[in-house]
């Protein structure tokens, strides 16, 4: 069982900037593929952004260029920072993990980000 505790959302202006953390436990993070999605109020959740084992990284357009994955396997956690905020960004942001060694993934409970216009 893979545990993730987001944080680090909040209410920021148009432009502004914020950094996501998620801290996982449970298994050995270094195994971990890791990925953020967003969930806007009445939409579907969607993929943001993802960091593989090996720390390669891909990312959906709207966060192309504004948003960047990184990954910390000593801290056993991966962030998101997001630059050049837009109100559109506002959605809750969850973690997701999806362990290479086990045919199971994991999530967050969320963290609420809301851009102001």
């Amino acid at each position: 069982q893979v545990q993730l505790v987001e944080s680090g959302g909040g209410l920021v202006q148009t432009g502004g900037s914020l950094r996501l953390s998620c801290e996982a436990s449970g298994n050995t993070f270094s195994h971990n593929a890791m990925a953020w999605h967003r969930q806007a109020p009445g939409k579907q959740r969607e993929l943001v952004a993802t960091i593989s084992t090996g720390g390669t990284t891909t990312y959906v357009d709207f966060a192309n260029g504004r948003f960047t994955i990184s990954r910390d396997n000593a801290k056993n956690t991966v962030y998101l920072q997001m630059n050049s905020l837009k109100p559109e960004d506002t959605a809750v942001y969850y973690c997701h993990a999806q362990p290479t060694n086990i045919p199971y993934d994991f999530w967050g409970q969320g963290t609420q980000v809301t851009v102001s216009s």
